[in-house]
């Protein structure tokens, strides 16, 4: 089994660069593959996906692993914008708390031991991208976690 790393637009992979070049010494059909992925990533629409292609090269058979998207990707979407703030001044946008929770709970390749650690990073990203929760500073509504006012949330 040879294994193709490649990062793609949900739903929008190509039969060019970087899957193409990678695929085709190995003599799979590439439109079937690209079909594959763009079918799996289908619910990332308009955000970076991790996908690993493993084929075998004597069958020609290959199997697609969708990773999840990175946080960043995920927390822009909601925010319904393209990039971070450049200065933490002015906010970029803002994500109601419960929205922050589900992608917590949606993150399964997360470094945090418990889903409120992973709140908490998803809450960090935020920060560094200059996004609010709820209208607060992201910093905020992590001590608001530490305190324990979003518990009810993490368990629904």
């Amino acid at each position: 089994m040879k294994t193709i790393d490649a990062i793609v637009e949900g739903g929008k992979a190509t039969p060019g660069p970087p899957l193409a070049p990678a695929l085709a010494p190995m003599g799979v059909n590439i439109g079937q593959v690209v079909a594959k992925i763009n079918e799996a990533t289908k619910a990332y629409a308009g955000m970076k996906v991790p996908v690993k292609v493993h084929v075998d090269p004597k069958t020609k058979q290959f199997t697609i692993d969708v990773g999840s998207p990175p946080t960043a990707e995920i927390i822009k979407k909601e925010a319904g914008i393209e990039k971070g703030a450049g200065n933490r001044e002015a906010p970029a946008g803002d994500i109601p708390m419960a929205k922050v929770v589900a992608i917590a709970k949606a993150k399964s390749n997360s470094l945090g031991k418990s889903p409120k650690e992973t709140l908490k990073e998803i809450l960090g990203s935020c920060v560094s991208m200059g996004v609010t929760i709820g209208g607060k500073k992201a910093k905020e509504a992590i001590k608001e976690v530490n305190e324990g006012k979003h518990d009810s949330l993490l368990k629904g």
